[in-house]
């Protein structure tokens, strides 16, 4: 079973990463390194909260 995300929601989700990327440099944090996982993902273009929610609702 694959979950995959679609075009809309990759483009927020990589716009989210760059933007807590963006603060981590701004505040000089390493909170700044969270921003690749949502980026990551978009790439993959697998959302693993989605794929959990699948499981939930098929029991």
């Amino acid at each position: 079973m694959t979950c995959g995300i679609k075009k809309p929601n990759t483009l927020l989700r990589i716009f989210v990463g760059v933007f807590i990327i963006a603060i981590g440099f701004y505040f000089e944090s390493y909170f700044g390194a969270l921003g690749t996982i949502p980026i990551i993902f978009a790439i993959i273009g697998f959302c693993p909260i989605c794929y959990l929610q699948a499981i939930k609702n098929k029991n």
